[in-house]
């Protein structure tokens, strides 16, 4: 059996953080990756971590990595705008309204170039990142005075021996529901099943014609209401060589006869029996958008040499709430693991890289206990605002997203970014005092951490 100090599970944006930080700090970390091939990583296995892969001003200080640190190839374009389109309304941010370290709106990059840089800056701080490496089971000891204290069995039936076990495995928890599950009271699928609690998401990277890439250059774009489902939507995301990403992401399972209005939604048509698969949705949205000046199918091609395979790829990403970790049992859950990534905001890098970057000091140290406060400090914040828009907006249908766009779109005379949510005033109308109040509800009602799904006093240590 091999022994290391700290084992992590999961080589995305959050385990090579972790890696990265115990490595730094003096622990030996191995960083055990099962190995996805994509088409835009030829020569190397990676992570299974996708997303829509853009950062904003702010999230560039809660990542706590400049992209100047980065390879030239990582960053495919600056961003200087967020557009929202509804139905009939929409709304532009230039700004965040929130301060930060970075100049721009935010930045584009090249998923999976900031893997292998994360996995690069993990080695070189002395980590070992294992791909292949798929971990069949933890098996834990509840004596702190164990050694080891976790023993994580990999498929190829080797043992490695950790003192403390970093479960950084994504929304899809393949690991993490088992580890936890020993520590519950209850079956923990009752608050952590992936279909309930995640969400599908699918993207296309498409060729646009020069006209169109001019037109969406420097903004990702965003189209609420357009698709029925909490948190679902479309998006478009401009990356190099007139060459976005076109996605969206919606609840898994979802049954088409169980909305209402169902006739209000741009993307639904009247002989649909179910649900639209991903490409469908984008092929619609596409002639919704562009189908009167050009042929779709022809004019906007699937880049099959990016992506995870010709040009596409499919992901899970977290739509619930973030959990504590059990920490006296010497446990930190990172990432999508944890739920700290977002399918409100199209997924959590930042997020990931900074829980990932604590877990990991702190196990260097000796000491996991200060996590669950750490990371709340840290990223709390940022979870609140998410949680709090994603439960205002639960039930919104096509016709709310009008209104919310048209009142914040007022609000935004005489604020920028979140700060639209910090007054309102006359002018803006009582619409506008409705969506501040409802939103400042919201939110007060999650303070103290009741953001939080799962907390660390219902494990059983």
């Amino acid at each position: 059996m091999e022994r290391f100090d700290v084992a992590i599970v999961g080589g995305g944006p959050a385990g090579s953080a972790a890696g990265h930080a115990a490595a730094s700090g003096g622990a030996s970390a191995v960083v055990l990756e099962k190995g996805v091939p994509r088409a835009d990583r030829p020569d190397r296995l990676g992570p299974d971590s996708t997303d829509a892969a853009g950062i904003l001003d702010y999230w560039v200080d809660i990542m706590g990595i400049h992209p100047d640190e980065m390879p030239d190839d990582v960053v495919l374009g600056e961003l200087d705008r967020a557009e929202f389109i509804g139905p009939t309304e929409s709304m532009t941010l230039r700004s965040t309204g929130i301060e930060s370290s970075y100049d721009n709106f935010g930045y584009c990059m090249h998923r999976a170039r900031f893997d292998d840089f994360l996995r690069d800056r993990a080695e070189a701080a002395g980590a070992s990142y294992r791909v292949g490496a798929s971990v069949r089971g933890v098996e834990s000891d509840h004596d702190a005075d164990a050694d080891p204290r976790h023993r994580v069995e990999l498929a190829g039936g080797e043992t490695i021996g950790a003192d403390f076990l970093i479960l950084a495995d994504g929304p899809q928890r393949q690991v993490t529901s088992g580890v936890l599950d020993q520590y519950l009271p209850f079956d923990v699928t009752e608050r952590l099943s992936t279909r309930e609690t995640n969400h599908i998401a699918y993207q296309e990277h498409r060729r646009l014609p020069e006209a169109v890439y001019e037109e969406v250059a420097g903004a990702i774009k965003f189209w609420w209401g357009h698709m029925p489902g909490h948190t679902a939507y479309p998006w478009i995301f401009p990356n190099d060589d007139n060459v976005a990403r076109i996605g969206l992401t919606m609840p898994i399972g979802m049954d088409l006869d169980d909305v209402s209005s169902r006739e209000d939604y741009p993307l639904v048509e009247s002989d649909d029996e179910r649900v639209p698969q991903g490409r469908e949705y984008i092929r619609r949205l596409l002639e919704q958008e562009y189908g009167d000046e050009y042929d779709v199918e022809s004019d906007f091609p699937l880049v099959e040499d990016r992506g995870k395979s010709s040009g596409t790829e499919t992901y899970a990403i977290s739509s619930t709430r973030p959990i504590d970790s059990p920490t006296e049992a010497g446990i930190a859950v990172v990432g999508g693991a944890m739920g700290s990534t977002s399918a409100f905001h199209e997924g959590g890098d930042h997020t990931a890289v900074r829980t990932g970057a604590i877990a990991g000091e702190l196990a260097a140290a000796g000491d996991l206990s200060p996590y669950n406060d750490r990371w709340k400090d840290a990223i709390g914040d940022e979870l609140v605002r998410n949680v709090a828009m994603a439960d205002v907006v639960h039930d919104y249908e096509p016709d709310d997203w009008d209104w919310a766009f048209a009142t914040a779109r007022k609000l935004l005379e005489n604020s920028e970014g979140y700060g639209l949510f910090d007054t309102s005033n006359i002018g803006a109308g009582f619409s506008a005092a409705k969506l501040v109040t409802t939103y400042k509800r919201t939110k007060f009602s999650l303070r103290n951490g009741k953001y939080v799904q799962l907390s660390a006093s219902e494990y059983a240590l």
